[in-house]
């Protein structure tokens, strides 16, 4: 996955109702007085299937859990399903919904979350003998002392059916000097940065087994709190029936709409992208004219359903809006949107490497692709 930014307890994002960035989930139900809680992604363990083999589940205590399963044409595993890869799993459960989808993790602490979301998950060292048709891996390296060895562990586990996908970064494109990029532009040489080094070392595993890669740029997502107000002016002079309907409309909306935002609470807890960092520190040293490109969370996902769909073997994709900003230009957009309940102060540096201004169109025109946030500033609401 894309590299470089840690999440940073920040001020939290807030919409109106009217904000173009709306929440996919919500959907209003007829009015009622007990409104039914429905599960969105239902947890559907691996013991219903009719025929078996075994598969070691681990949870939150430690205790390893033996379940009987049949792995299917449709059954993903996500190596380390952290924020990109729980949003995959929300959104390849959409595409089959009877699928299962399995989590390797590197510890046990978040396997309760997990399985509430409905991914079955397990300790990466646990032994187990399954293949798996569909295989993302979406670990960062910092997490481990081998990357290379986890990917190529992690293509063990590929049935070669399906598809295998190793999500990368951006960041080995050699470009430094805010000049133009694209999927074919020639990546670092081996030696000058231990960074790019690892992260072409983990691509080549992915490739020699047959698998694909999709080069991430700087990955940003933030939690969804929403301000509604709701104005319901009723004039009913004895109709008594229609002020109830009135109130349980509203109890409906605002019902689901907790059940939804509780739901997200398990994909992902903290706002994160550069943009955070940067608000959070208020003043940072580092040179304003500096390129980024960014992809939301949300898009990196779909994109790699993409490619995983089209059962590829052995290309490179790259992840990006094309819409490449300076880091002024995103500081400049995250106070004008005032969604935020800190202000940017300014970038004082004056030297250092550039970046680069990235463009997909080859990714997008092979797959059929198109990001939902086309750009950073049209997340924030400020485009159409």
């Amino acid at each position: 996955m894309a590299i470089g930014v840690s999440p940073i307890p920040s001020p939290r994002f807030c919409f109106t109702c009217s904000s173009t960035t709306t929440l996919r989930f919500i959907h209003p139900r007829r009015p009622a007085f007990r409104p039914k809680q429905r599960p969105i992604i239902s947890m559907s363990f691996a013991g219903d299937s009719s025929s078996s083999s075994l598969l070691g589940v681990s949870n939150d205590a430690g205790l390893k859990i033996t379940s009987s399963c049949v792995i299917g044409q449709n059954d993903l595993l996500i190596v380390g399903p952290g924020v990109l890869g729980r949003i995959v799993a929300e959104k390849w459960k959409k595409e089959y919904p009877d699928c299962q989808i399995y989590g390797h993790t590197m510890t046990t602490d978040h396997h309760d979350e997990l399985m509430k979301i409905g991914v079955i998950p397990s300790l990466r060292e646990s032994m187990t003998t399954n293949k798996f048709p569909y295989v993302i891996f979406c670990a960062p390296p910092y997490q481990t002392t081998d990357y290379p060895g986890d990917v190529r562990l992690a293509a063990s586990n590929w049935s070669g059916e399906g598809a295998l996908l190793f999500t990368s970064s951006s960041a080995v494109y050699d470009c430094s000097d805010n000049g133009f990029c694209d999927e074919d532009c020639p990546v670092v040489p081996i030696g000058r940065s231990r960074r790019t080094d690892v992260l072409l070392g983990a691509e080549k595993e992915a490739l020699d087994a047959g698998g694909c890669i999709v080069r991430l740029a700087g990955l940003y997502i933030s939690s969804l709190q929403f301000t509604i107000t709701l104005f319901c002016v009723m004039f009913c002079l004895g109709n008594y029936d229609s002020i109830i309907t009135v109130f349980m409309t509203l109890y409906s909306y605002i019902y689901t709409f907790y059940l939804n935002i509780c739901y997200l609470n398990y994909l992902y807890k903290d706002d994160r992208g550069p943009h955070v960092y940067w608000l959070d520190k208020g003043t940072v040293d580092a040179r304003p004219d500096h390129v980024l490109n960014l992809i939301h969370y949300e898009d990196a996902a779909s994109l790699s359903i993409a490619i995983m769909k089209k059962k590829l073997r052995g290309r490179i994709f790259l992840g990006c809006d094309s819409h490449p900003l300076s880091r002024q230009e995103i500081m400049d957009y995250v106070n004008q949107s005032g969604k935020f309940n800190k202000k940017f102060i300014c970038f004082t540096g004056t030297d250092g490497p550039l970046g680069k201004r990235m463009n997909n169109s080859k990714t997008r025109t092979e797959l059929g692709w198109e990001p939902k946030f086309t750009s950073f500033p049209q997340f924030l609401g400020l485009t159409g």
